[in-house]
């Protein structure tokens, strides 16, 4: 399997809460606006997907493919269990274009434990890396930043947390475009002895690794949301409680806001006059802007998307994969790595 940077998209078409019809149409949005994208093969039943293409008016060519799969991982299977009795699922065997060279990179809307578990499984982490993490693109004051692990690893050891720098970073600079990143540790305060034993030792590991990352320290909660640093590292525990609280915060004050402007007549008109604003706001928080989540670490790419995504979520997820293929992301963590295991054995420590 090779890690270059081309590659085609393999998108799992069944295992998304609505449908096929929603890939689809995600597709088409994408081969309709980005004539310059990786080509995209759609993986899933054809009897299914047929109809659903020559509707869209996609045909297969030298931008599009189909591949035949019989059966589907759903929601409610067991990740393993899904994996050993479903081998001719959409997402096992989009899994293995990836693992084959035939794709760059696996998108799907399904199973987050079968997708983490069949990723790994067949693809394997990179030299150096003990275990994959979730990268999620979160709103912040003035722009967005990555939260690393968001899910994957919930029982980490402070290598793990350097490894998720590493991780992030690169991820921070393909998808957001920022040359050197200044990383933050999540903890509960920023002076010298904070946090537990994994936050402390985690510290003095990335603070010997300057030279491959920008380090800005321990950060506490409140500083997330500011312009304070650009990628936040912590566990998959704290990560997934982290990233789930700022999705439902984000419902429960539109919900309010849209009460609180139907209240009265006056109230409304004045909403109708802001309603530029409000669409703006809605913009910058919007979750479907950056719905694919990355399983960083492995030796392909594996980009995970909401279940419940729409066309338009499915569609960023898309060129997410893009632009992770484009950029050989693999390649420069691993040149990361490299770099800083010799920094931390030169300091008698291991970053494996």
């Amino acid at each position: 399997m090779s890690s270059g940077a081309t590659g085609s998209i393999a998108v799992d078409a069944m295992g998304g809460d609505l449908g096929p019809g929603e890939v689809v149409a995600a597709v088409k949005l994408v081969l309709d606006e980005d004539k310059s994208v990786n080509p995209i093969i759609l993986v899933g039943d054809q009897a299914s997907l047929r109809p659903l293409l020559k509707n869209a008016g996609i045909e297969p060519g030298p931008r599009f493919s189909l591949v035949h799969a019989s059966e589907v991982i759903t929601m409610d299977d067991k990740p393993m269990a899904a994996l050993k009795r479903k081998r001719d699922s959409s997402m096992v065997r989009a899994i293995e274009l990836v693992k084959s060279g035939d794709a760059g990179c696996v998108v799907s809307c399904g199973n987050t434990g079968a997708l983490m578990a069949g990723g790994t499984l067949r693809l394997r982490t990179i030299d150096g890396v003990a275990r994959p993490a979730l990268g999620a693109i979160v709103p912040r004051d003035g722009g967005h930043f990555v939260l690393i692990d968001a899910g994957a690893n919930p029982d980490a050891r402070p290598e793990h947390l350097l490894h998720n720098a590493i991780l992030g970073s690169q991820f921070c600079r393909v998808m957001l475009g920022v040359a050197r990143p200044r990383v933050g540790l999540m903890s509960i305060g920023t002076e010298e002895g904070k946090g537990n034993a994994l936050t402390a030792e985690a510290h003095e590991m990335l603070r010997q690794a300057g030279d491959v990352i920008d380090y800005a320290g321990p950060i506490e909660g409140f500083q997330v949301f500011t312009a304070h640093v650009d990628v936040v590292v912590c566990d998959g525990f704290v990560g997934n409680v982290m990233l789930k609280s700022w999705e439902s915060l984000v419902k429960f004050f539109s919900g309010v806001l849209k009460d609180e402007l139907r209240a009265n007549p006056i109230r409304a008109a004045g909403a109708l006059l802001c309603k530029g604003a409000f669409h703006a706001v809605k913009e910058r928080i919007n979750p479907e802007r950056y719905s694919g989540a990355p399983l960083l670490g492995l030796r392909g790419n594996v980009l995970k998307a909401h279940g419940s995504s729409n066309r338009l979520a499915v569609k960023h997820a898309i060129v997410a994969a893009d632009k992770i293929i484009k950029a050989d992301m693999i390649r420069h963590v691993e040149a990361d790595l490299g770099r800083i295991n010799a920094i931390l054995a030169a300091q008698g420590q291991s970053g494996t």
